[in-house]
């Protein structure tokens, strides 16, 4: 398994240092960051970040919602997020799953989780386990969820099965990262679409639904992309972008339409409202 060029830098710089440079290049990387006003409706509630890694999801949702839920199952990343992330971000440590409970995180050989391919799903890159707490989306009791990001490497069906209560309720954008080469894409194309849900991606400048876009066959095309690592594609891009997510929205929304919420809908926060995080 090759380690790319990132991920040998990054072992010798503080990792504060890290995470301020991954805020700041994410959004070249993941051009859909840097288009919030498509993902996220006005006035969002509340936004959770699944698989928070450094915080470049949590930290720009955080200047858009009233509360950020970020949940992240590695020990020191976590902490790094509660540590430096702003005071509307509430961090969960742990795994969300289908099922609370405990679960074996599995990491590359010498990764301590900071490349971002920490899974619960084991596959041929992983070579050690972290027991880590696992939650369920629906579990963490969240209300006024407007928009929810997924990036778990292969576990996403679980996270969506855990958070059926929360999809049916609330609705909210979901942005969705669904590799064909870690698990197949159309379980989860499935799943959302028996509750409502439409596919949208952004392979260039403009969104066009799923259901006209050959994802699979596109990533099998450009599957050489993903060897050159995040540092490489950010600084020298080269030849086509690798597309890996995908925006379901429900009910025949499409990007970028204003979805306020109505206010007489609006529910008992319960204990979570207007807290802040525990750092």
């Amino acid at each position: 398994m090759t380690t790319t060029l990132a991920a040998r830098i990054a072992r010798f710089l503080p990792i504060r240092l890290v995470a301020a440079t991954a805020w700041l290049v994410y959004p070249r990387f993941e051009p859909e960051l840097a288009r919030l006003d498509d993902l996220c409706p006005a006035g969002c509630g509340t936004a959770v970040d699944v698989g928070g890694w450094y915080g470049p999801w949590a930290r720009r949702l955080s200047g858009r919602a009233r509360e950020v839920v970020a949940v992240e199952p590695v020990p020191h990343l976590a902490r790094l997020l509660a540590s430096a992330t702003p005071v509307n971000v509430r961090v969960v440590r742990a795994a969300a799953s289908d099922r609370p409970g405990t679960a074996r995180l599995w990491l590359p050989p010498g990764d301590a989780g900071d490349r971002g391919v920490s899974s619960l799903v084991r596959r041929d890159i992983h070579a050690r386990a972290l027991e880590v707490p696992c939650v369920t989306l629906d579990g963490l009791k969240l209300q006024d969820v407007d928009f929810v990001k997924i990036d778990v490497d292969g576990n996403e069906l679980a996270v969506l099965r855990g958070a059926s209560a929360l999809l049916a309720r609330d609705r909210p954008a979901l942005f969705v990262e669904l590799e064909a080469r870690i698990q197949p894409i159309a379980p989860v194309v499935t799943h959302l679409a028996e509750r409502g849900y439409e596919g949208w991606v952004l392979p260039g400048d403009t969104w066009v639904p799923l259901a006209t876009f050959p994802l699979e066959a596109h990533q099998a095309g450009t599957s050489h992309v993903v060897s050159q690592g995040l540092l490489r594609r950010v600084l020298f891009p080269r030849g086509p972008r690798y597309v890996n997510s995908v925006l379901f929205l429900p009910d025949g929304r499409r990007p970028g339409a204003r979805t306020e919420r109505k206010r007489d809908d609006v529910r008992d926060h319960g204990p979570h409202a207007h807290s802040k995080a525990t750092r």
